[in-house]
């Protein structure tokens, strides 16, 4: 018997399931509906899609370093509806020309990185478990929102803004090209550089992590600058695409789908290890998802529910290949 040929035919096998699993799941999940309906191939429903995944594909590029650490981040949802509404009075104080929605999208980053920084030093200098601190501040967010707004609409004044979540490049919308571009980034400070290997030495084993002489709170708290930056991103892209943003319903269960895809994506919410091509995947496998069950006439009240199941049945996979 030729032991060494046994971890040839084996351990890549099993390899290529772990970095690809997502990758089969969408090909498999696009062929079945694309047999489904008619309607699922048409080019403007694949780019509806790939708007509509856009927003919180784009969380859910940051909450995979979050992830990946050991951590969790349930308020950015709440938070979505706090930068964009604040993004939407700055342009209106300004005017809603150019040069204001140039001072608003700042004023944006800015604010994400607050709310990211915030969340951060709760759990790194407060001690607070990421669960309950980010539940907290969930609960912060939207009250400020709902504060700020009189428990209203914040609407735009700019007939410009609409412009940048509603327009495209090469036939593909502007919010899909931002997340794709991101990805790129994100794959790259991942997996090519220094801290990218800390963010998964500190998921994990903290212990050991800290023994190899790595700041583990210092990788903790800037994976969470990291989501409040694609927080802020995301709630421009929206406000800009709405020309307006909810104080009530802006950005409710952006957590939800943020964490699914990362789920469905690869990453264990144990952390360690994870993928940013396999959150893109997710997000999509999301997107799809929905996409067939309104083609299908599912009630909208039961779409949760097949959510739900597919979170927990990726979450189940992983623990039986661990």
């Amino acid at each position: 018997m030729n032991i060494r040929a046994i971890p040839k035919r084996v351990i890549p096998k099993r390899l290529d399931y772990e970095r690809f699993g997502s990758l089969y799941a969408l090909i498999l999940l696009f062929i079945v509906s694309s047999i489904a309906s008619p309607y699922f191939l048409q080019l403007q429903n694949i780019l509806n899609i790939l708007r509509q995944v856009s927003y919180t594909g784009i969380i859910a590029l940051g909450m995979t370093f979050v992830i990946i650490s050991g951590g969790i981040d349930l308020s950015v949802g709440s938070m979505t509806a706090l930068v964009g509404g604040i993004v939407i009075l700055t342009l209106n104080k300004f005017g809603g020309e150019i040069g204001a929605i140039i001072i608003a999208i700042v004023v944006g980053m800015l604010l994400g990185l607050v709310g990211g920084a915030a969340n951060g030093l709760i759990i790194t200098v407060g001690k607070v478990a990421p669960f309950v601190a980010t539940l907290g501040t969930m609960a912060i967010f939207r009250s400020l929102t709902l504060y700020v707004s009189n428990a209203g609409e914040f609407r735009s004044v700019s007939s410009i803004y609409p412009g940048l979540g509603m327009g495209d490049l090469l036939g593909i919308p502007v919010p899909v090209w931002i997340m794709l571009g991101l990805a790129v980034v994100f794959h790259i400070v991942l997996t090519r550089t220094r801290y990218g290997r800390y963010v998964c030495a500190v998921g994990s084993n903290e212990r050991v992590a800290r023994y190899a002489a790595i700041k583990t709170e210092v990788i903790r708290f800037t994976s969470y600058l990291v989501v409040g930056l694609t927080v802020a991103v995301s709630a421009v892209l929206l406000s800009s695409r709405l020309n307006s943003i909810s104080s009530t319903n802006a950005g409710l269960n952006f957590e939800l789908d943020a964490i699914a895809a990362v789920i469905i994506g690869g990453t264990p919410l144990t952390g360690g290890s994870g993928t940013i091509p396999g959150t893109v995947f997710g997000a999509i496998i999301l997107g799809i998802i929905n996409n067939m069950l309104n083609m299908l006439g599912v009630s909208p009240y039961l779409q949760g529910t097949v959510k739900g199941l597919v979170i927990i049945g990726a979450v189940l996979i992983q623990r039986k290949r661990r």
